[in-house]
């Protein structure tokens, strides 16, 4: 578990934020305590809180930050799997903004010193009006904590006499040092927001793509569901209808029946009758019903058709891009990235390859022919028995140029003119 041990003669603290304000502090020591599992924060259950160890100097100038995740669970206890070392990290930032003293040393999830933990951690947003490094330094500054400010010493005057210098050559080459200084700084933390902004675009992106996915599926779910009902009802209407058919082919054997009976069957004519009676009932009941199937084949059809080609809701991912307020975006070597139009969207998930060689004017097998010579440009001679040659190749990056046989084969297995 990831230590929060304050360092000596200094000070550390850790923040929780909630959107652009710093929701709770606490000193370091008091975090050990809560990932020691000593003490939980009920408020918290079941939460992933965005959190920044702040390193602070002895006179409360931000040293480093690390902006970390943190999950507690339904007791309001830390998860007892979180291992950060944060305390580490924060000794190995990269260079920062300057916070009031110098460049401060930053750990985020665009810059983190040990890839294997980036994925704890969390990007800070640098936009004017909700920047996150001014919130924090905010925060130092009011002292919430109670730390005790060290007193700067003051220094004696002592005159300095310096040979063969002047003061306005002093007072340009300090300028210069401070303009230097200066613009490195600004270059840093424009790097740095570029970083964030690039990965808080991939994150906003991939959040697209899933919740994509998801309603994709559940319209095609939605569709099979009444595909099998309209099957079922189709099924249940031509059983009925022969059904149908066999009673009145039984009623007109019957109707002959009776009309070749002669006067010898007079005795039976009431029960004759009393049967066609009974009969017509049931025909005219299967008539009914053969009818109401009818109608319920008819509504499925429409609902069906209209479930097919209905407008996509307000406010979800599909109204968007239907509204082109949002866009989704493809990347496919050879073509580099697409914006699928919102009426090719399920063509390019039913087949993304074949999509993509149709956009570079090939078949499908002849793309992922050249795709796989992108992907691993070596010899693929390989004689009978025997094994892949693998001798690497130039590789080709258009597909439109790719000649099999010829450019995935070294000199020593070109084919012969």
């Amino acid at each position: 578990m990831g230590s929060a041990v304050q360092a000596a003669g200094d000070y550390s603290a850790v923040f929780f934020l909630e959107g652009n304000q710093v929701a709770r502090e606490m000193r370091a020591s008091e975090f050990g305590a809560f990932l020691d599992g000593y003490v939980g924060l009920s408020d918290l259950a079941e939460t992933e809180v965005k959190a920044v160890l702040v390193d602070l100097s002895s006179d409360l100038l931000v040293r480093a930050l690390v902006f970390f995740r943190i999950w507690f669970d339904e007791e309001g206890r830390a998860d007892s799997s979180w291992n950060v070392p944060i305390e580490e990290l924060a000794t190995r930032g990269a260079k920062g903004p300057n916070m009031g003293g110098s460049a401060i040393r930053l750990v985020c999830r665009s810059q983190c010193p040990d890839p294997q933990h980036a994925s704890e951690l969390w990007d800070p947003d640098m936009t004017p009006g909700n920047n996150h490094f001014q919130v924090i330094r905010k925060a130092v500054n009011a002292n919430t904590l109670k730390f005790r400010r060290a007193q700067p010493e003051e220094e004696e005057n002592i005159p300095v006499l310096r040979a063969g210098e002047s003061d306005a050559a002093l007072a340009d080459e300090n300028r210069t040092g401070a303009d230097r200084a200066r613009v490195a700084q600004l270059i840093r933390e424009q790097r740095l927001r570029i970083k964030t902004l690039q990965s808080v675009h991939r994150d906003m992106l991939s959040e697209v793509q899933r919740e994509h996915r998801l309603e994709i599926k559940t319209l095609r779910n939605e569709t099979a569901d009444f595909e099998q009902k309209y099957e079922r009802q189709r099924l249940s209407n031509e059983q009925l209808k022969y059904r149908l058919s066999e009673r009145n082919q039984q009623y007109l054997t019957l109707q002959e029946h009776v009309g070749s009976g002669g006067a010898g069957k007079g005795r039976d004519e009431a029960n004759v009758n009393a049967e066609l009676v009974l009969l017509r009932e049931q025909l005219d009941r299967k008539q009914r019903e053969l009818e109401h199937r009818d109608e319920k084949v008819v509504a499925f059809e429409q609902e069906l058709h209209e479930l097919k080609h209905r407008e996509p809701l307000d406010n979800t991912v599909m109204g968007h891009l239907k509204a082109q307020s949002a866009f989704l975006v493809a990347y496919h070597p050879g073509i580099g990235h697409l914006t699928l139009p919102y009426n090719e969207i399920e063509t390019y998930f039913n087949n993304p390859a074949a999509y993509a060689a149709a956009r570079c004017g090939m078949n499908e097998p002849s793309y992922r022919q050249w795709l796989e010579h992108y992907e691993s440009p070596v010899c693929q001679h390989c004689p009978e028995g025997g094994s892949l040659c693998g001798e690497p190749l130039l590789r080709v990056s258009q597909p439109g140029e790719f000649k099999p046989g010829l450019d995935d084969r070294c000199e020593s297995h070109q084919p012969s003119t």
